[in-house]
């Protein structure tokens, strides 16, 4: 199952294909990592795919990763007399903090956060963006707004407010069970929905304590604006374009998502490109143009991994869209331009000796016409700052944890196999020599580049570069 191309696939499993044989299908079409939605199912149904990806590991004989996606807070209106009703631009409308049914007028908004938040001008976006409502007067129970998009409401809508910050936790208490749940199982990767500051970043990483690595989604204005922060608090990050595009201007969401992964490759952190990728193919077997531009953007961009949300989850064509998206990934990294423009991207190496290792190895394996880098790491550090070099040859990922090895799988050019662990140089010299040539990533009489640290097993050590001939 070794790959052919550097940047990464997500596909998230739902109701529609989550057998035995369909996961297999998804993987032998390119699939590298999972998402579990837990906005949707119970947790008896994210055991059985859990379980099922652990069991398809032994059989194709690698890491698989599985990410779980926290639901995050859901600010929503409450219910309607009629169900529904239908806003006129212009027309004045009231929100009250009461569990009474709305109607044409007046509408029940059960968040005292929201109302907190409220000032004179501030605009309420409701049902994902379709409504627009722009505040006249607000109160700590009540907001009088103007409507300035009209259109049907419906019971239970979502609400977005772009230009404040909620007091408001990033985890709610089903979050909590949710994750505890998560952990238990053992879930490489955890995403946290509805991130407006460093301190929800932190907030989670307390309760994680390393079992995970924690992924931030990107999906609110006030996110951007802090976004330094948390990249630097975060072990990966998603621009998460659904959200993010209901709260902003739809011109302002590429320029963000190109911000974003720029930050993500200068920290040294995975990012992923998310939401509506390949939307057309939950009904149609092949992409738009648009959207097969879309994905060969991001990839350009330098992002790590790119998810399919609704079209593996529910689709009609969920094999089909990781195998398109497996071929646009592969296309785009033969292109020459994308060598250019990933090199004229590499940002220069902080001072640290595992910077100094991660860039070296790069330029001594196209300076030698190596044939792979061989990073051996227990933690993963290592590897995730060659992976940040964006070398041209392959990096094969050693570790001796299982957990990290499936952590791995995510990171851009990393193919991530666990082993035992060594004592000494010369057995990871001899280790690194046999898996290469196993994996079929050089011959006999090619070059290969280790990287790794002595002693062995201690984390932030990397201090060795070496290079190996295969024998």
């Amino acid at each position: 199952m070794k790959r052919t191309r550097n940047a990464k696939i997500i596909a998230t499993l739902g109701p529609g294909r989550s057998s035995e044989e369909d996961i297999a299908k998804l993987i032998e079409a390119g699939a590298d990592v999972f998402r579990l939605n837990f906005s949707h199912g119970a947790h008896e149904d994210h055991k059985r795919r859990y379980n099922v990806i652990r069991g398809l590991e032994e059989r194709f004989q690698r890491p698989i990763g599985i990410l779980m996606d926290l639901q995050g807070p859901k600010l929503r209106v409450g219910k309607f007399e009629n169900d529904r009703i239908q806003l006129v631009k212009g027309q004045p409308f009231r929100l009250e903090l009461t569990d009474a049914l709305g109607n044409e007028t007046i509408a029940p908004l059960p968040h005292p956060e929201i109302f907190a938040a409220l000032r004179p001008g501030m605009d309420l976006l409701l049902d994902d963006g379709k409504i627009r409502l722009r505040v006249d007067k607000a109160g700590k129970d009540f907001a009088e707004t103007e409507v300035v998009f009209g259109g049907e409401l419906s019971n239970h809508k979502g609400v977005n407010v772009p230009s404040a910050i909620l007091k408001l936790s990033a985890l709610t208490a089903k979050d909590h069970a949710d994750l505890k749940y998560g952990l238990e199982l053992g879930v490489d990767w955890i995403a946290l929905s509805f991130v407006q500051l460093p301190s929800d970043v932190e907030e989670i990483k307390k309760i994680v304590a390393g079992r995970a690595g924690v992924m931030a989604k990107l999906e609110k204005p006030s996110a951007i604006e802090h976004l330094h922060g948390i990249v630097e608090l975060s072990d990966a990050i998603m621009v998460a374009r659904g959200d993010l595009g209901v709260e902003l201007p739809p011109e302002d969401v590429p320029v963000q998502q190109k911000r974003i992964i720029n930050a993500c490759r200068i920290a040294g952190k995975p990012v992923v490109v998310a939401t509506q990728m390949l939307d057309s193919m939950v009904h149609a077997p092949t992409p738009t143009r648009a959207e097969a531009s879309d994905v060969a953007t991001a990839i350009y961009d330098g992002a790590d991994a790119v998810m399919l949300s609704a079209e593996t989850a529910v689709g009609d064509y969920p094999i089909e869209s990781v195998a398109i998206m497996d071929r646009i990934i592969n296309r785009v990294e033969r292109d020459r331009l994308y060598r250019k423009m990933t090199d004229a991207a590499r940002s220069i190496p902080e001072a640290t000796a595992a910077d100094a290792i991660s860039a070296s190895a790069r330029q001594t394996a196209e300076t030698i016409s190596a044939q792979v880098i061989v990073s051996f790491s227990s933690t993963g550090s290592t590897t995730m700052r060659v992976a940040r070099e964006r070398p041209s040859v392959p990096i094969l990922g050693l570790t001796p944890n299982i957990n990290i090895a499936r952590r791995l799988v995510l990171a851009w050019g990393v193919h991530s196999i666990r082993t035992r662990d060594v004592k000494n140089f010369g057995e990871m010299m001899g280790k690194s020599v046999r898996i290469a040539k196993r994996q079929g990533f050089a011959l006999e009489g090619d070059a290969i580049i280790i990287v790794a640290g002595i002693p062995f097993g201690l984390p932030g050590g990397t201090n060795i570069l070496h290079i190996a001939k295969v024998d």
